[in-house]
């Protein structure tokens, strides 16, 4: 191989899979690179499937890369397809050598902090929370995934602007959606249209929980936040029983009803052997110019106290400190920036509702990991 084509090759190393979030020599995707006497470039990419919805992205993010080369006068790409057995190669890759179904966030060595995101209750903006909190993290330069576990309430594809998007398969392989620097997976994105009812329970329920968490290749995450259904049915114990070193965030509303059953939610959460970490009141109070005086007076439209109450209680029932997180004041921008597809965190993080989130994240991402409680995988062995 020739100096260029060295150096071409050396360039295409920084050119990164959008969805993999690898570089595409490191992948097996760069088949072939040739440099002519007159400096033009060629390259053959390999995609993972055929009709890859990211191709575009590849082949652009390629040309540019190695027109940057010095000597390089021209690029020709061309986008080719794995075969069988080069895919079968790259999901072993990826895999690690692991076994097919394992789940890699509850091996004793994960380093990857799962936060669930429950409410005893719908209707508290438990998605909402879930989603800004995630690209509140991203935004701290975090790595992070979003599990909508919410099968039967599926909101997030919404919230995110991704209704019509579709995973990649590699072979039985899932690649998680990326967007706004974060890694999305939902049901919504696998039905065959957006009306399609999902009815599961059961067997069928905890067997495509296994597939998002075991088939879906989240890589190397800082985070991964689940977004759990209200209540405490199937999904909740499924999810305790896979994810036994994950943590709980309550999210709860100010008034009376919200608190007594957000308790239960953490309640479950305990009976799990999960650490609920905090409560996160939203919809705490609305922020209202007054137009007598001019200045900016809290209004308390639910009632006050709500997401103190369940943190004491909490605290109290499960025999460790669960303090109030954060209190997320009411903002019509929050509801309308998930109608809109954009989280207000990514549009206006100067607004109340927006900073309060914002601090939570940077309150989680201050934390230092405690190993207490926490299941190592560790058999004691006797001194003889």
């Amino acid at each position: 191989m020739s100096e260029l084509a060295t150096a071409v090759r050396t360039a295409l190393s920084g050119v990164i899979d959008p969805e993999i979030r690898r570089p595409i020599t490191d992948l097996g995707m760069v088949e072939s690179v040739s440099v002519d006497d007159a400096g033009v470039a060629s390259v053959t990419v390999l995609l993972t499937i055929a009709g890859c919805p990211l191709s575009n992205t590849i082949e652009s993010d390629v040309t540019a890369a190695v027109s940057a080369v010095e000597g390089v006068t021209g690029v020709n790409v061309a986008l080719g397809t794995m075969s069988d057995e080069q895919r079968a190669e790259l999901k072993k890759q990826l895999r690690g050598g692991r076994e097919e179904r394992e789940i890699p966030f509850s091996r004793p060595d994960s380093l990857t902090q799962v936060l669930l995101v429950a409410s005893g209750k719908g209707g508290v903006g438990k998605s909402s929370v879930t989603v800004n909190l995630a690209m509140a993290l991203a935004a701290r330069g975090k790595s992070v995934g979003i599990l909508d576990a919410d099968i039967y309430g599926h909101s997030v594809p919404q919230m995110l602007g991704l209704m019509e998007a579709m995973p990649t398969s590699v072979d039985g392989m899932i690649m998680p959606v990326p967007t706004m620097g974060m890694r999305v997976i939902s049901i919504g994105m696998l039905k065959e249209s957006r009306d399609q009812v999902i009815a599961w329970r059961g067997p069928i329920l905890d067997r495509a929980l296994q597939q998002f968490l075991a088939d879906v290749y989240w890589g190397d995450l800082d985070y991964l936040v689940v977004d759990l259904p209200p209540g405490t049915g199937d999904v909740a114990l499924s999810l305790g029983q896979k994810l036994p070193n994950a943590e709980v965030i309550v999210v709860t509303t100010p008034q009376q009803a919200s608190a007594e059953v957000a308790e239960r939610a953490g309640t479950m959460a305990s009976m799990l052997d999960q650490k609920v970490i905090g409560v996160v009141e939203n919809m705490a109070y609305l922020e209202v110019a007054c137009p007598h005086c001019g200045e900016s007076h809290r209004v308390d439209v639910f009632g006050t106290g709500g997401g103190a109450e369940v943190a004491g209680t909490l605290s109290t029932r499960l025999g460790y400190e669960v303090p109030l997180l954060a209190e997320v004041p009411m903002d019509p921008a929050l509801a309308s920036g998930g109608d809109l597809g954009v989280p207000l965190v990514a549009t206006a993080p100067e607004r109340p509702a927006a900073a309060a989130i914002m601090a939570l994240a940077g309150r989680l991402a201050a934390r230092k990991r405690n190993l207490a409680g926490l299941k190592l995988g560790l058999t004691p062995v006797s001194q003889g």
